[in-house]
């Protein structure tokens, strides 16, 4: 396994641990940042105390946790005030709506409010939190009243939640707070990272965008139909980020049962020929990511009650070929988007099929990906995905398909402006 390089060799981070789910990330946060050589010291709030545990946080860093203001211990000689100025930076992950509020008006009623108004340090705060909360105009207030007194921020990135919503609010990656720690040490203050909404909400603002999204359902009769395996959550991922990057999104979805993106005109469909119809409804726009998984066939004729199974013979089927979308807007003169991105899920010769669809549908580029069994990419949470324009092709290594998502929707907002669309 290759080294990982000593960037934080004897720093001081100390890191508070606040409630929610996010909380677990906390542990791998201590264990990436004490491999790069920082010296951690944690202290736990009661909330915290509920999703990870003492010994956990204890074992990983190598050093005793801290949870009570109130410990004689410490106390005897003014340990909160110890802890919170012999650190080189303060780590608040996840930094809850309610240490947040704490903060932003200087309560101090337990350890971790007390540290951080006492500590002469930066403070880098990674929130986590349900998307309303993180919307909710009290935490944009105290989030701005933080900024505005030096607080640095990683994140929050936008995505799915554990509460079943989806949108801004998830706590960053451990890896991505490790390099908003290299940064803040280094001076920065501004950090710029993934999923950070204040980042990037011009890259498209005017921009439209119309996306396609989950599968189609081709009826077979009332209670059977043909499909694909198709979740919607990569689709549903680029229109988020879409949004958040300051377009207006169209998100047209076949049935899925993941939640609807905040900020994005939904229309809902469930056959082939609905989507189309949908699509050239939303039509003019600056670009369409066709992200659908389309069923190629449909059954002519469905019938209109439920085929019964005799002993006699199995039903047999005439499939017919479903109109093709991303050839459809592809080829449209009047209302042909400058941008026009089609995905191409293959199982075998990824890079020959992918080239080959780019050709074949007249579009400007294709997002590749294997979805052969064991990817794990239908239905799951990441995936590899491959670039494929004219010029060549770009491969990205295994990301969460937010992050999928929101790269590219960067590089459609450069292709964009590089053509000079306007």
């Amino acid at each position: 396994m290759a080294q990982v390089e000593q960037s934080l060799r004897g720093r001081k981070i100390l890191l508070i641990v606040g409630g929610g789910i996010a909380a677990y990330k906390a542990l791998d946060l201590v264990r990436r940042l004490r491999e790069r050589g920082a010296q951690v010291r944690a202290v736990l709030t009661p909330a915290g105390r509920e999703f990870v545990t003492p010994l956990s946080l204890a074992s990983l860093s190598g050093q005793p946790v801290h949870e009570s203001l109130f410990s004689l211990t410490d106390e005897t000689e003014m340990g909160h005030i110890e802890l919170s100025r012999s650190a080189d930076l303060v780590v608040v992950a996840p930094a809850t709506a309610d240490l947040m509020a704490k903060a932003a008006n200087g309560l101090a009623n337990d350890l971790a409010s007390t540290l951080l108004l006492a500590t002469d340090k930066k403070v880098l705060m990674a929130p986590a939190m349900n998307v309303r909360m993180w919307l909710h105009p009290a935490t944009l207030r105290n989030v701005a009243q933080l900024r505005a007194d030096g607080v640095l921020f990683a994140g929050p990135a936008d995505g799915e939640m554990a509460c079943g919503e989806f949108g801004p609010g998830r706590m960053s990656e451990p890896l991505e707070i490790v390099a908003a720690v290299e940064q803040a040490l280094a001076g920065e203050t501004r950090i710029p990272l993934p999923g950070d909404a204040a980042t990037n909400s011009s890259l498209l603002k005017g921009r439209r965008v119309v996306i396609t999204s989950g599968p189609t359902h081709e009826p077979i009769d009332p209670v059977r139909y043909i499909a694909n395996r198709s979740s919607g959550r990569q689709g549903h991922a680029i229109a988020l980020a879409a949004a958040r990057a300051g377009a207006h999104v169209t998100l047209i979805s076949g049935p899925v049962s993941i939640p609807d993106p905040a900020g994005v005109e939904m229309r809902k469909v469930e056959t082939a020929r609905d989507m189309l119809a949908a699509v050239d409804a939303a039509l003019p726009a600056d670009i369409f990511i066709g992200a659908a998984a389309v069923a190629d066939w449909r059954v002519e004729g469905a019938a209109d009650r439920k085929i019964k199974k005799t002993a006699a013979a199995s039903p047999s089927l005439t499939l017919t070929e479903n109109p093709d979308i991303l050839a459809h807007v592809a080829a449209g003169t009047a209302n042909r988007p400058s941008l026009v991105v089609g995905f191409a899920a293959e199982t075998d010769h990824l890079l020959d099929h992918a080239r080959a669809k780019l050709a074949r549908k007249g579009c400007d580029l294709i997002v590749a990906n294997d979805v052969g069994t064991g990817t794990g990419v239908m239905g799951g949470t990441s995936n590899t995905v491959h670039l494929v324009s004219r010029d060549g092709v770009e491969s990205w290594p295994l990301l969460d398909k937010d992050e999928v998502a929101r790269r590219l929707v960067e590089r459609c907002a450069m292709l964009l402006a590089g053509s000079g669309s306007t």
